[in-house]
């Protein structure tokens, strides 16, 4: 932790540390606004695939390994709605299901 003296006296002094300061508030902010844009308008299916394709980028690999219950808890739903928008997605040409794993097909 840094003391609050020294981040107003770094912030007044150094442009670099200001700009480190205002890039990470900014970064935080648009995090946050759109993790609640996603959340008020966005359609759970939607969201299930955004979820699959930046945990794809994450790990810089299409396959998944991960459980129904897993992406349930990580979206706040139940796994029944998981396998069900899980199975449509696959239907739809957009994943490959096997079991403990997905592959995403649209990155």
């Amino acid at each position: 932790m840094v003391p609050i003296e020294k981040i107003e006296e770094w912030t007044a002094k150094y442009k670099s540390w200001r700009n480190f300061v205002f890039d990470s508030y900014q970064s935080r902010l648009s995090e946050m606004l759109q993790t609640i844009d996603t959340l008020a308008f966005m359609n759970m299916d939607r969201r299930l695939l955004r979820y699959l394709q930046d945990k794809a980028k994450i790990n810089q690999s299409e396959e998944l390994q991960v459980t129904h219950q897993q992406i349930a808890y990580d979206l706040n739903t139940s796994r029944v709605v998981i396998s069900r928008l899980l199975k449509k997605l696959e239907i739809d040409g957009k994943i490959l299901l096997h079991r403990n794993q997905i592959i995403v097909q649209e990155l």
